[in-house]
């Protein structure tokens, strides 16, 4: 059974943002099974072989040559009969192409023999390290001022995972043999070619270089490059590409406190993100008067470094803001803030430092000061190996084991509570609707229960139906009822208020039985109908009416929950509104009334509004309190337990309390008893029948 798993998404429904806001990303590092970029995208991989010929077998693999003007290899792996790539060494960069004056790549030619035949981690290769040196040395002649002698042909390569390889290995050589002397132009030139390679093109065709740890090369290489970056009075802006930035400024003894704010466009948003570094006067007061702070921002970054810590599963994969650098002389205490790129209810953040020596993030390294819905604030502590900050995607989030077992053992309770109170009202049911008043309010305890029984089956149902292998179709089928029948126990609830308004507001004028029941089925189950239909109707076309990881009313895309929130909360308005004026009518006034004749007034008054509440559906209500970003868990553990227990509270407050269904319920016992004997006496005393006989004459 999967109800543990289940408890989660049923306490996201009861929050009315279900399983909230989840963004899909492209997975940077494909697995076996995955549908990954096909070959012939030209934008990306102009002039690739096509797939391996031959017996695909699963698991196996096979490589083909790049054709020119690129030379390395293509890796393929087969899956489910398919042949798909799985890593990439096509590079089109030379020592020639690196220095040649013109710009178009394609006039290198090389030849099928030779450097075309590599291995796939040629890149890392002695014989690779040596021609990586010597176009450093190439710099070093021809434009050791500004390195704009390689920029163009830089700029200008194609994005190939073998070129971005290419390109990262360069860029470490320069910050590690070319680190003197640094200054504005030169910072400009080497972030202008990381630029090139961090261009949202470019993300997917990281997942296919052979080493993993190629984003976090990257990222240590500017950085160190950055610390020896001389900054004299110039403006604070150093770099301004799309997808990289530095800004920089000199500390003296009148430094107050100082910012640095970033504004960049993410990969798959249309509005830019913020980040802001902020190093407060008492820390500046730290580092010696001639200092000077860097701080560089990455918008596209944290996407290439989400999948390097596979290994620590205790931290989520998705970076969820700009990855900010930090540069300084010494240890300090920094303070960050992050504009979050998901804003979903559900998506807590964990402020945290990037290890440049573990290459992966860690937790310890920063404190989570502020987690609101649009953005985060953390404390963070800068050392030389930790350098880069940003937040994740927190597992700090209430759906923990406590909602699990609230939800799996109030469902299961409150089935079984709505199967006994069905099986009640049908025993009792001749003895309780003698009036046409009473008649209506065990139609309307006999609705609410079958609503509630079908809709908590139908969310057992949608717990089956996981993110990983779920049919679309299904799915869309299980929504629909699930918001049909949770519709179906509000409207009836609202009618079961409605009666109740009814008989306290009108006492002389009484509707016929048969129109009272005809407006009930119509409400109680016509206005849901209409509902759930127009949202399907309206959403699915657009492939906007369920969620991609949960079988409920899509949020984030067409905002099909609406359809559901709007009438619910609507409803337990209307009958918050009820209960007051049964409140207010249960308080009969009385001239000289003491004070036990109030007291007793008070336990009416609140005995009533116990039984209305969760007939009425009130506790859904308390939801609204949860909605808060710093709502604490209790709150969420008391709206969890009020509404998985609902069904409970209703055999509990709508039958077995209510006096005139335990006295026909009573009597209905005492003679299936009194039955039961006769025929026992029947069995085991063959003259009880004429004694009886005797006794009636």
């Amino acid at each position: 059974m999967k109800m543990v798993s289940a408890g989660t998404t049923f306490c996201c429904l009861l929050l009315f943002l279900v399983t909230e806001c989840y963004h899909q990303r492209p997975k940077l590092h494909p697995k076996v099974g995955d549908k990954i970029q096909g070959l012939n995208e030209k934008s990306k991989t102009r002039g690739f072989p096509g797939q391996c010929q031959g017996n695909c077998l699963n698991g196996s693999h096979c490589k083909q040559f790049c054709e020119n003007p690129f030379h390395g290899e293509i890796g393929f792996t087969c899956n489910n009969k398919r042949w798909q790539k799985s890593i990439e060494t096509c590079t089109s960069l030379t020592v020639q192409t690196l220095f040649q004056e013109t710009n178009a790549i394609s006039v290198y030619e090389p030849s099928l023999s030779g450097n075309t035949r590599f291995s796939s981690d040629v890149l890392l290769s002695p014989s690779n390290e040596e021609f990586i040196e010597s176009a450093v040395e190439g710099i070093q002649k021809k434009c050791p001022d500004d390195y704009a002698c390689i920029i163009n042909s830089v700029r200008s390569a194609e994005v190939t995972s073998g070129n971005i390889a290419f390109i990262v290995e360069l860029l470490k050589n320069i910050s590690t043999q070319l680190s003197s002397n640094i200054n504005r132009r030169k910072m400009q030139s080497l972030s202008m070619m990381a630029n090139h390679v961090l261009n949202r093109a470019a993300i997917s065709n990281w997942a296919f270089i052979p080493e993993r740890t190629t984003g976090s090369v990257l990222l240590q290489s500017v950085n160190s490059f950055a610390e020896n970056l001389n900054i004299n009075d110039e403006p604070e802006n150093i770099v301004n590409e799309p997808f990289i930035q530095t800004k920089g400024f000199r500390i003296n003894q009148n430094t107050q406190g100082k910012s640095f704010n970033f504004s960049m466009r993410v990969p798959d948003d249309e509005e830019d993100v913020e980040g802001t570094v902020f190093i407060p006067w008492k820390e500046l007061q730290k580092l010696p008067p001639a200092s000077q702070a860097i701080s560089i921002a990455f918008p596209t970054l944290g996407r290439i470094l989400e999948e390097a810590h596979l290994h620590n599963e205790s931290l989520p994969r998705q970076v969820n803001g700009l990855v900010l650098s930090v540069i300084l002389p010494k240890k300090l205490q920094v303070f960050l803030t992050f504009e979050k790129i998901n804003k979903s209810h559900t998506a807590k953040a964990q402020c945290v430092g990037w290890h440049s020596r573990k290459r992966r993030w860690v937790e310890e390294a920063c404190e989570t000061t502020m987690d609101v819905m649009d953005k985060a604030s953390c404390r963070c502590n800068y050392t030389n190996l930790l350098m880069s900050f940003s937040i994740l995607m927190s597992p700090k989030t209430f759906t923990n084991k406590t909602l699990d077992y609230i939800t799996c053992i109030g469902l299961s309770i409150s089935i079984l509570s709505l199967i006994l109170c069905l099986i009640i009202e049908i025993t009792v049911w001749s003895q309780v609707t003698v009036t046409e008043i009473s008649y209506m309010r065990h139609v309307c305890i006999v609705n609410i229960a079958t609503s509630l029984l079908i809709a908590n089956v139908w969310f057992i149902v949608a717990s089956f139906f996981d993110g990983a292998a779920r049919s679309y179709n299904w799915c869309v089928a299980v929504t629909f009822f699930s918001h049909y029948f949770y519709l179906s126990l509000f409207f009836w609830m609202l009618i079961k208020a409605l009666l109740i308004l009814y008989g306290i507001l009108i006492v002389f004028r009484r509707m016929m039985k048969s129109t009272m029941m005809a407006i009930a089925f119509l409400v109680g189950y016509g206005c849901p109908l209409v509902i759930a239909a127009i949202t399907v109707s309206v959403t699915e076309p657009r492939k906007g009416y369920v969620r991609a990881q949960a079988c409920w009313l899509n949020w984030d895309d067409s905002k099909a929950l609406l359809a559901f929130v709007i009438p619910a909360l609507t409803i337990v308005a209307v009958n918050l509104i009820v209960v007051f004026v049964v409140a207010v009518s249960t308080r009969r006034p009385s001239i000289g009334s003491s004070k036990s004749q109030d007291m007793v007034t008070i336990m009416r008054i609140s005995k009533n509004v116990a039984i209305l509440t969760p007939l009425l559906g009130l506790t859904w209500g308390f939801g609204i309190a949860t909605l808060i970003d710093s709502s604490s868990l209790v709150f969420h553990i008391i709206f969890s337990l009020l509404n998985a227990f609902q069904g409970f509270f209703i055999l509990l407050f709508g039958t077995i309390l209510d006096q005139k269904t335990r006295e026909a319920l009573k009597v209905r016992m005492s003679s299936l008893k009194g039955t039961s004997r006769i025929e026992e006496n029947s069995t085991y005393n063959p003259n009880h029948g004429s004694k009886l006989v005797v006794r009636s004459r």
